[in-house]
């Protein structure tokens, strides 16, 4: 993997750790040779994520929609910021330039923007593989929900087995790097089970 997107909060959340993974998330990724892709923000877990990359000397390359930047929420630091003109746009241009996704802990735009390229995968859109950091058992509940949808004949289990999650950022990494995407008549075409 070359790069790796990750989704994460512009807060900070309420507890350290969450900060604490950001930044061990960030600095793992330079140490592996692997430049960070994100939402290009200053603020929250964003800028707790790139700081730590940038700081162990990575390449980071953030991508933000203009009208964020304009609040002065980009992050001035990066490798590169790449600054589009919409969320859309944001999110296609993450996906292009990523070779995998992760989600860390945030609210509806990181579930959103992990959610999408999730389905991408599933659908076959993309081929890359999607995982949760599940620092302190956050991602718990929508993992619990992904097993509802499982059993209650809503996807498949390919589609479970390839919401990949970890509480251990190298372990996460390695099993990202490791997986292989189903082939597409697995994906789609055939009824739930």
């Amino acid at each position: 993997m070359r790069r790796i997107c990750v989704f994460c909060g512009s807060s900070s959340g309420t507890r350290q750790n969450y900060q604490q993974a950001a930044q061990a998330v960030g600095r793992l990724l330079c140490r592996r040779g692997i430049e960070l892709v994100y939402g290009g923000g200053n603020v929250g877990l964003m800028g707790v994520l790139a700081n730590a990359c940038l700081n162990e000397g990575g390449r980071v390359i953030g991508v933000i929609p203009q009208a964020l930047a304009d609040r002065e929420l980009a992050h001035t630091g990066l490798t590169e910021l790449r600054i589009v003109g919409s969320m859309h746009e944001r999110k296609s241009l993450m996906a292009d330039l990523s070779d995998a996704f992760v989600s860390l802990p945030g609210g509806y735009g990181t579930w959103e923007e992990f959610f999408e390229v999730l389905t991408w995968s599933q659908l076959g859109i993309q081929h890359k593989a999607c995982g949760v950091l599940n620092v302190d058992g956050y991602y718990d509940p929508l993992l619990a929900m992904a097993d509802k949808a499982l059993s209650e004949g809503f996807i498949r289990p390919v589609h479970r087995e390839s919401l990949l999650s970890d509480a251990d950022p190298e372990r996460l990494l390695d099993r990202l790097g490791n997986y292989a995407v189903p082939a597409i008549d697995k994906w789609i075409g055939r009824p739930a089970r």
